[in-house]
Parts: structure tokens; sequence; C-alpha cells
């Protein structure tokens, strides 16, 4: 069962999908739904070996055609549960992560998010297209083979609405773009950890997670669906020069949440300014950072560290630039 329950304090919808209780929970590797099918095995891929894989989700929590809500309030607002869930294989390795593979493999994924981002816009019930990625056991993840995920809303999320709201003031404010705004000063104030010809990556003065990053286009773009080729081919290498400088951090593979902000599917106002958060748990080589009571019920995040310290630690990190991503 699934369903939109709109919370009336929060003013934002709460999805709630049961059937997901039954999911995929850390299966052995020869167990593993991404893998490709052999020897009579079969998984969420019937072929044998595959590029790259997109699928619609098995346990979704929203649907094309979603069931009817399972209760009704004469109080409460709610609605059925229409959207789409995909699931996005990187590679057929079962082993490896993101930050393995080839940047001629990086590129021809951003080209399926590409094409997914346009395709799902297009749907007339879809208001926002989310592409992600958790990975690792510390944010939740069930399924260890590489892979990313879409959500298709019906409606913009909160923190979407929030930046469109943002984008919007600044706008009218200085005639100017506030992501724009932000690199320039993330440059001139020392936050930046690695820049190539056509991106930024940096630690925000604002930064919420110990060691979260922003990667941003310096041109202003909206979305995915305005790179050109080579456009696509720099963040290529700049988001494998980030996934890099995680890896190196602790020596291990560092998990994260990884979301492309992009503009609403049918916003054409040109106010959005595409970039991508990175949220790692870590706050130290053996220390997770929990979201607790005042980041969960009262919304304030509280950072045990300086921007400034992490955007050194990570700058000091291999690869030093973009030549050396190769």
């Amino acid at each position: 069962m699934s369903e939109l329950r709109w919370h009336p304090l929060r003013r934002e919808w709460v999805i709630t999908a049961t059937h997901r209780m039954e999911r995929t929970f850390l299966p052995p590797p020869s167990q593993c739904p991404l893998c490709p099918s052999k020897g009579g095995e079969k998984t969420e891929i019937p072929r044998e070996t595959f590029d790259i894989v997109v699928f619609e989700n098995r346990f979704p929590s929203l649907f094309p055609f979603p069931p009817s809500p399972s209760v009704s309030s004469p109080f409460y607002k709610l609605k059925s549960s229409r959207g789409l869930c995909e699931v996005v294989v990187y590679t057929p390795e079962h082993t490896g992560s993101l930050t393995t593979q080839s940047l001629e493999r990086i590129y021809k994924l951003l080209l399926v998010w590409q094409d997914r981002f346009a395709e799902l816009s297009k749907l007339p019930y879809i208001r926002y297209v989310l592409i992600f990625e958790n990975k690792g056991k510390e944010v939740g993840v069930t399924l260890h083979h590489p892979h990313g995920q879409i959500y298709a809303f019906p409606f913009i999320p909160p923190v979407i609405q929030n930046e469109l709201r943002s984008f919007g003031e600044h706008r009218r404010k200085t005639k100017g773009c506030l992501m724009c705004d932000i690199g320039e000063r993330e440059k001139e104030e020392g936050r930046v950890i690695i820049e190539s010809p056509l991106h930024l990556a940096f630690v925000p003065f604002f930064a919420r997670w110990p060691y979260e990053v922003f990667i941003m286009p310096k041109p202003h773009l909206s979305g995915l669906d305005e790179y050109n080729e080579e456009a696509l081919m720099d963040l290529a290498y700049i988001l494998k020069a980030v996934l890099l400088k995680y890896d190196n951090l602790f020596s291990f593979s560092l998990p994260y949440m990884m979301l492309m902000h992009q503009r609403p599917a049918k916003d054409k106002s040109g106010l959005f300014h595409y970039h991508i958060e990175f949220y790692p748990p870590y706050r130290s080589r053996d220390k997770l950072k929990f979201l607790a009571s005042v980041e969960s019920g009262a919304g304030n995040f509280i950072n045990d560290s300086h921007p400034e310290d992490k955007a050194k630690e990570l700058r000091e990190l291999p690869p030093f630039s973009i030549e050396e991503v190769e």
C-alpha cells in the first residue's frame, strides 16, 4: 500500500509505502538482484551481460498507476501516490562503486541520467525528477551492487521549493543568480577543493555535514538536459575527482548520499542553477554524524567542524588537479 499524506504542521507530503518492508535486504553476492542473469538464475536484469541498465523499482514509493488510499479522513488531506521510481545499475560488476568506474562509463551514466530526466519530466503528472545515490550501509543501503535511483514526484519536494524561493528572491534583489554568486564567494574565500574548466567543487560556507561537497557548473545551467557533450565530459572528470578524494580521506570507500538538484519538470523560468550535493555521514574516521533531536525535530543542523578546515583537508588529498583523474 502506498499513498501521500499531508503533514499540516510542516506543510509537506509524507509518503507511506508499507510494502517496502518486504524489499530485499543485503543479500549475499550470489543472490544479488542487480547482477546479470547467469546459469539459470534469474535476476531483475534478464541478460547475461549489460552496460548500464534502468528499470522500474520492484518496491517503489510511487506508482504510475497507484492504488486508492487505504483510509479516508474528514480532517486530513491525502491522495494517491502517483509517480515513478527507477533503479539505475551502473555496471554488471557486483563489487566496486561509482568511484571505481572509468571516466567513459561515468560519462555514459551522465547521458543516461540526462535522458531519464528529460523523458520523465515530460510525463503530465510529474512535477519533479530527483536523481540520487545512497552509498553504504551507514545510510541505509539494502543492496551493495553499484547503483542509484530516480524518483519522479507528483509534487515539488520542500527542499527544492525553498531553493526556488531563494533563487527568485535573489534575482529580484540583485538581478543575478544566487548559485553563481555562491560559487564566486567560495572561490574568493578558499573553500574550493578542486576546479575544472566548467565546474567547481567546494565545501560550502553553510555546510551541515562535516565533509559536505557541492559540485556546480560555472555556466548558468538549470538542469542536466542543458548540458552539451563538452560539459558532460567535464562533469564526469570533476565528479570522479571528488569521489577519489572521498575514498582517499580515510582510506576506505566513503559512504554518502548524492543528490542532483535541478529545475522542476515544467519550470521554464531559468531561475534554477543545477548542482550536485554530497552528504557523507562520517565526521571522522570512526565516528558518524547522526541526525538527532535538534536536526530532526527542529530542523537545525549542528556541524562539529569548520567548513574551511574540511575544505583544506579535502583539497590537500589526491587528485590535486583534474588532469590527474585519468
